[in-house]
């Protein structure tokens, strides 16, 4: 394999897929549990987290928050 990043592998798996096989990968890669889609997700959530308004990134913090206690 080439010097390729995780975000690089991740971003050009999904580019074209469409909103709702987003939400099935999520969906499934949360649903099995598995350990190797946790990267995956770090990387949706990273660029959620940078193209977030502030309220947004409040929102998903108070998620966490409630949920972390």
């Amino acid at each position: 394999m080439n010097n390729i990043s995780i975000r690089e592998y991740i971003t050009s798996s999904f580019k074209g897929d469409n909103e709702n096989e987003i939400k099935e990968s999520i969906e499934d890669s949360i649903k099995e549990g598995l350990e190797e889609a946790l990267p995956g997700l770090g990387v949706f959530m990273e660029i959620i987290w940078k193209n977030a308004s502030e309220d947004l990134k409040k929102e998903l913090l108070d998620i966490l928050k409630t949920h972390l206690n």
